[in-house]
C-alpha cells in the first residue's frame, strides 16, 4: 500500500510558481495541465497538456520523460480534483517504479506538486503576461 497521499504533496502558489518561470537560470521543473476541453483559453508557458481522461495511459511516457525534474507541478482549472489526483497517480506510480531496478537517475528525488487555485487564478493575475502565458484569451475568463 502506497505512504503517498494528496496531504503528503507540496503546493506551490502562482506567485512563486511565475518567479521561478522567470528567473534566470529557469528552474528544472514541468508543468502538467491535466484540464481536458477547459485547456481552451490559455495555458501556462510550457505546460504540457495531458488531458485527465489519458493520463493513466501516459504515466509510463511521464515517468520516463520527467524523471530529471527536481519538480513536477500539476493543476487543473481549479485544482481541486482532477489536478490533486493526477499528482497523486504520478506520484504514486513514481513509487512503484522506484521499489524496482531502476538507474540511478530514475531514483532522483523528485517534488510532486500541486498549484494552488488552478489556472483559473493563474490566468487571473498572469493571462496577460506572455512571459507566463500562452494562447490566452480573455473573453473566456470574463466574469
Amino acid at each position: 500500500m502506497s505512504v503517498v497521499t494528496t496531504s503528503s504533496l507540496t503546493h506551490i502558489s502562482r506567485e512563486t510558481l511565475a518567479e521561478q518561470l522567470v528567473s534566470s537560470p529557469p528552474p528544472n521543473l514541468a508543468i502538467i495541465d491535466v484540464r481536458d476541453s477547459d485547456h481552451i483559453g490559455g495555458n501556462i508557458k510550457g505546460s504540457t497538456w495531458v488531458p485527465s481522461n489519458t493520463l493513466d495511459s501516459r504515466i509510463p511516457e511521464l515517468l520516463r520523460s520527467l524523471k530529471d525534474k527536481d519538480r513536477v507541478v500539476f493543476h487543473c482549472a481549479l485544482s481541486q480534483q482532477r489536478g490533486p489526483s493526477a499528482a497523486l497517480r504520478y506520484a504514486r506510480a513514481r513509487e512503484e517504479l522506484a521499489g524496482k531496478p531502476v538507474g540511478e537517475a530514475e531514483k532522483k528525488p523528485q517534488e510532486i506538486c500541486i498549484l494552488v487555485g488552478g489556472f483559473n487564478m493563474w490566468q487571473a493575475k498572469y493571462g496577460e503576461d506572455g512571459r507566463l502565458t500562452e494562447n490566452y484569451v480573455k473573453d473566456i475568463f470574463a466574469d
